[in-house]
Formats: structure tokens, C-alpha cells, sequence
């Protein structure tokens, strides 16, 4: 759960915009724009745009300088001989370093969906010495172009620099807000149209290190205001075995990672289907942790997901580009369009990190309320209701929970709702994480596609 008096992050996108736009830590020059020549025909039923680039071919189309694609059973990015070299202050520690730099910047991708919302997500291995950064730019429906956005500082490690969303950018058009770039007004009708990702690798001068990025994608959506959502029928039923583990035994813990307890959803979800999959910190890695604390795997999954800028473990890019730090998982954030859609992932066998809001009284038997909270959907009773590890739980041993289909489906899909004091504020609209293998089951495949991911 996020913390409670902090404001959800849907009703963050709805605040007063911001006064300037933020400085790029690299290059600031303009990128030939490329056409992709893909048409994706939009499923009016999910107002949502997925695009990722992860194939050798899908590197060779960018435009590079400095970076090279590396081709093999999983093709990435990484920096072949640098483009220059760039000073770089840390805005949280005020370290100033130089690193050398390389770029590529995709294609254009024209949005099936004209959005207001894009959230952009990646999968990469930074070792010591190195870190990346992401950026987008677009097009929007009155012609004129945005900014390059920086959509997140990032290194799996915070040794060379603290991970970073970028606070203060703006063109009074669209806003970035922590993970998110929004529209600001979207009843003026004004979309972004088509865009573009710009992808960043920095290492320390004079070595050979260097990022390798596997998956580089945004999701992009319009997904109507709406209290309610329409039900959806129950589908097959089934239970994945997935770990449980509580963030509220973690209360106190690692102040500077935002304190343990309720603020650890997130890391604390992302760990547990990581662990599904068959992955887990080494005993090495855990060897930071404090040998008395339980579930120590918890701890560092708050560390290696904190945003620095947010000051929080629920930046949802960091997420899933800490899930991907595993051997061989890829890790996105997208939006689904139902439960329907998540019976077909749990049925192929991959569990889901649902992000939702709700008063009390809204979903029985939790027992709480929430202006933001992230859960793991792992499979669906006869009757269809929703089994979940809720990690706002006293104990690993209660987390696993059943909440009734109708009440759930309501709070993670509708885009406004109602606070404790009657005002009207913002839901998640669907937001969701999956985690799934380098190479899936064609069965996995199946489901990944079905529901608007490649």
C-alpha cells in the first residue's frame, strides 16, 4: 500500500501541472524521425497500445550513435564505441561525474490508440560503472511536437548513481508525472499520436563496461472516465503456487527505502513473482540485509526498486526493469481490459500485479482502504472470484486471499471513484505488471498476445 497520506499516483496526474520542463542528463539533439510501417489494427474493447523492441531486427531499425546490436538467443543494446562524453551531477547525492555515452532512438511508432496516458518500461543489465536513461517524444493531434521527456534514471545497483524519475517537466500540454506522461487536459481532446523512445547507455570513462538493454517498449492508452466498468463472466477457474510474503512484517525496516510496511507493496509483489518463476536474490546479495529481519529477499527488492525522486518503492517501470535483473524474465507495465484477461494469463500460467484504490467498505474482507496498492492476482475460484496474495497482511501466512469478482473488477478498472470525504479522484484504469520468461511457452505466447503484449 502506498502510504495514506500521500495522494494516489492517478490523482497526482490530475493536479496543478508543473512550471518547467527538466534538462536531459545526455545530448539533447533531434533524432531523424523513422517510420515503422507497422498498422496494428486498435481492439475497441482495450484503449491501450503496447509496442516493444527486443529482436535484432528490431535494434538494426533505430537510429544509433554509439551503440551497436548485439544479435544471439537474447539480441540486446549495448555501447560499441562511445558517441562523447558528458557530465552528470547527481541530483541526490551532488556527485558530478563524467561518463562516456551512446544512443539509439527507435523508430517512429503512430499510436493505434491516441493517448493520453504512456508509460514506458524496459529490461536491461547495468553492471558496476554503468546506468541508462529513457526518453520519449511524440507527436500530438494538433500537429505540434512534445519534448523529450526523461522517463527514468535508472541502474539496477544505487552505487554509481541513485535511480531517478525526473520531477518538473512539462510543455503545458503534457506533464510527466513520476512514471507517467500525461495529457493535462484530455477533454480538449488533444492525444499524443505517435512517439518515439530515445535510450541513453553511460559508463565510466576508459572502461569496456557497458548496459545491455533486452526490451525497450511504452504502452500508451485512453481509457474513458468511468465509476463503474461493465462485469465481466467468469472463465475458468485454477490457482497458480505462488509465494507469499507480507510487507507489514517489514514495518520499520530501511527507512531511507521508504520504511518498510505499507509502502513495500509493490517490491513486495514484484518479489513474490519473481520467485514464481523460479528466481531469487544469491546469498550474496542478501548479505546487506540485517541477518534478524524475515524474508531479507523483501528488503531487497524495496532497495533495488527505490526512486529516489519519488521517494518511494511504487515507481512501475522500476519494478518490472527490477524483475528482469533475473536471468532470463522480462518485465512490463501495461493495462488490461478485464478479468477475462487475466483468466487467460493465469490459465497459461503467469500471475499479474494488479495496481488498485478503494475505500473500506469497497472490497470485503480486506479490511482496509487505499489510495494505491499493488497486489498479485494468482488464479480464480469456481464461482470467479479473485484469489490474490495481498501483501497488506499480519503474516506471510495470511496473505493469500479470495475478494469477490464483481467488487474487484470495479476497483482496478474504473478511472474515478469517490475518498473518504466525497471528492472525486482518480483510479488506476486497469495498470498492471507481468512478469514472464526470455522465452515463453507458445501457450504463454498465446495468452501474452490475447491480451495486447509482445
Amino acid at each position: 500500500m502506498n502510504r495514506v497520506e500521500q495522494p494516489s499516483r492517478r490523482t497526482v496526474l490530475a493536479a496543478a501541472v508543473a512550471a518547467a520542463v527538466a534538462g536531459s542528463a545526455g545530448p539533447a539533439t533531434a533524432d531523424t524521425p523513422v517510420p515503422t510501417g507497422r498498422k496494428v489494427a486498435a481492439d475497441p474493447a482495450r484503449p491501450v497500445d503496447n509496442r516493444a523492441w527486443f529482436s535484432y531486427a528490431d535494434w538494426c531499425a533505430g537510429t544509433a550513435k554509439g551503440a551497436r546490436a548485439v544479435a544471439g538467443a537474447r539480441p540486446g543494446l549495448e555501447i560499441g564505441a562511445p558517441a562523447g562524453t558528458v557530465d552528470y551531477t547527481d541530483p541526490h547525492t551532488g556527485t558530478t561525474a563524467a561518463w562516456e555515452y551512446a544512443t539509439w532512438t527507435s523508430p517512429t511508432h503512430p499510436l493505434t490508440v491516441p493517448s493520453t496516458e504512456v508509460i514506458a518500461s524496459w529490461n536491461a543489465r547495468t553492471p558496476a560503472g554503468t546506468w541508462l536513461q529513457v526518453e520519449l517524444t511524440g507527436t500530438y493531434s494538433d500537429g505540434t511536437a512534445a519534448p523529450w521527456y526523461v522517463m527514468g534514471r535508472w541502474a539496477s545497483g544505487d552505487q554509481d548513481i541513485k535511480r531517478t524519475s525526473v520531477d518538473d517537466q512539462t510543455d503545458h500540454k503534457s506533464t510527466v508525472w513520476t512514471d507517467t506522461f500525461a495529457i493535462d487536459d484530455p477533454a480538449t481532446g488533444l492525444r499524443l499520436v505517435s512517439y518515439r523512445l530515445r535510450l541513453t547507455l553511460y559508463r565510466k570513462p576508459g572502461t569496456k563496461a557497458t548496459p545491455k538493454v533486452w526490451r525497450l517498449g511504452a504502452m500508451g492508452s485512453d481509457v474513458p472516465d468511468r465509476f463503474t466498468v461493465p462485469a465481466s463472466a467468469p472463465g475458468a477457474a485454477g490457482e497458480l503456487a505462488v509465494p507469499r510474503y507480507s510487507q507489514e512484517i517489514h514495518i520499520g525496516q530501511y527507512p531511507e527505502y521508504d520504511n518498510g510496511g505499507e509502502a513495500w507493496c509493490s517490491p513486495t509483489s514484484s518479489q513474490m513473482i519473481i520467485e514464481y518463476w523460479g528466481r531469487k536474490p544469491t546469498a550474496e546479495q542478501l548479505a546487506w540485509v540485517d541477518p534478524a529481519f524475515a524474508d531479507p529477499q523483501v528488503c531487497h527488492a524495496a532497495r533495488h526498486t527505490y526512486d529516489f525522486q519519488y521517494a518511494g518503492c511504487g515507481n512501475w517501470p522500476f519494478n518490472a526493469a527490477y524483475a528482469a535483473t533475473y536471468k532470463d524474465l522480462q518485465g512490463v507495465v501495461t493495462r488490461l481490459g478485464s478479468l477475462t484477461d487475466l483468466e487467460t494469463l493465469i490459465a497459461a500460467g503467469i500471475p499479474a500485479i494488479t495496481s488498485q484504490s478503494f475505500l473500506k467498505t469497497e472490497l470485503t474482507g480486506a479490511g482496509y482502504g487505499t489510495p494505491g496498492h499493488l497486489m498479485t492476482v494468482i488464479g480464480f475460484t469456481a464461482d470467479g472470484d479473485v484469489i490474490a496474495n495481498d501483501p497488506f497482511s499480519a503474516t506471510d501466512a495470511a496473505v493469500r486471499r479470495v475478494y469477490a469478482r464483481r467488487e474487484f473488477e470495479n476497483i482496478w478498472l474504473r478511472t474515478k471513484r469517490y475518498n473518504a470525504t466525497g471528492k472525486v479522484v482518480s483510479g488506476t484504469g486497469g495498470v498492471c505488471y507481468l512478469y514472464f520468461p526470455a522465452r515463453p511457452t507458445a501457450a504463454q505466447c498465446a495468452a501474452l498476445a490475447a491480451v495486447g503484449v509482445r
